[in-house]
């Protein structure tokens, strides 16, 4: 390879290395954490995610966000969660203010309250640096940035001759700090590079809608948003829980056999329902959309209907949190995510004492 074009890319290297290396670190760190989010959970959260089983059928949204109503008065709903895959989870409804209570599935009584636990605090600190929208625009071109140096480290990995490849995938462990801190950054990054490259491309899936373009260009299929629903005119329930209970009642009895039922209200008043079946590889998802004011359905969009672009989006989460593989792939996942945190400290590591030998002469 030409030394004078790897010059210019261990240049390119260097520097955008240092100009993102810290945020590199803690995104990396809290993404490691998270691939275990739901092991961490179950480990930790049993005393208020869980209550002892009771042969009596679920009681009821309607009465959980009415009791709700009545201890928060003035809240505002952001987010209900039922786990029918467990019946004794308890029914998780988040506030705006990111306060989270937790109700017995059988008697609608309160089991706790709480405000946002460490882990999610953890998945914020990945996605926005706690910053809110400046960390979520630093965060995504960190991102983007850190594609570009994992594709120079790879080019600055590749050795120039082939007596020195066998080198190029050892550590060498007796050698001086300076040679082992090298092979650290050099030979870890490189077994780490292919998960964190599809770490990464996932996570601007997320970030850039350009992204997902690109993704519907290549499945030749575009990203659906769901069929509209036509339906007669639909009577307005102006008591929220009734409506909420209406909505998750009628959707339970047509698409049973659900593990997960989600409420989240989102921008221009519209309210959507996900719904999580279980599955092996893309995401078994059906999400509809209402009317939060009145309960109106407005469009549908079913897993069976999928098209090539709706599979990766169904599949880019569990890609992205190492979660699509099972165990095996949250485990390379959180290696990848300690060796990413590693590369900004032994990069500068590397260029540091560069510098010190550049005004020692």
């Amino acid at each position: 390879m030409n030394k004078k074009f790897k010059d210019i890319v261990r240049q390119i290297h260097l520097w955008l290395g240092l100009t993102t290396g810290l945020v590199v670190l803690v995104i990396s760190i809290a993404g490691a954490l998270y691939v275990f989010e739901e092991e961490i959970r179950a480990a930790t959260q049993k005393d208020f995610r869980f209550v002892p089983v009771q042969e009596k059928p679920f009681v009821g949204l309607d009465q959980i966000i009415t009791h709700f109503d009545k201890l928060a008065p003035k809240a505002k709903l952001r987010l209900i969660r039922i786990t029918e895959q467990y019946p004794n989870a308890t029914v998780e409804l988040s506030t705006s203010k990111d306060e989270v209570y937790y109700f017995n599935p059988y008697t609608a009584a309160l089991v706790s309250k709480r405000g946002l636990d460490w882990i999610e605090i953890d998945r914020k600190l990945h996605t926005s640096l706690l910053l809110g929208e400046p960390g979520e625009f630093i965060m995504r071109w960190s991102v983007v940035i850190f594609v570009l140096m994992l594709i120079s480290g790879l080019v600055l990995w590749f050795p120039g001759k082939r007596r020195l490849l066998k080198q190029s995938f050892t550590i060498k462990k007796n050698a001086s700090f300076k040679r082992l801190n090298y092979d650290l950054h050099n030979v870890l990054g490189f077994y780490a590079a292919l998960v964190l490259l599809v770490t990464a491309l996932t996570g601007l899936y997320f970030a850039f809608k350009e992204v997902k373009t690109m993704a519907s260009f290549f499945t030749g299929t575009k990203l659906t948003a769901g069929k509209i629903v036509t339906v007669a005119k639909v009577d307005t329930i102006k008591s929220v829980a009734s409506r909420y209970h209406k909505i998750y009642q009628e959707a339970s009895l047509k698409y049973p056999g659900a593990l997960s039922t989600s409420f989240s209200v989102r921008a221009k008043g519209e309210l959507r329902l996900r719904m999580i079946y279980p599955y092996k590889w893309a995401r078994n998802q059906n999400t509809f959309f209402y009317d939060e004011a009145s309960g109106t359905p407005l469009r549908a969009k079913l897993y069976q209907d999928y098209n090539g672009a709706d599979l990766i989006e169904a599949t880019n989460f569990d890609l992205h949190t190492g979660k699509l593989f099972g165990m095996p792939h949250k485990i390379f996942s959180f290696l990848a995510s300690l060796i990413a945190a590693s590369l900004p400290i032994t990069g500068f590591i590397i260029w540091w004492k560069k510098r010190k030998l550049v005004w020692s002469r």
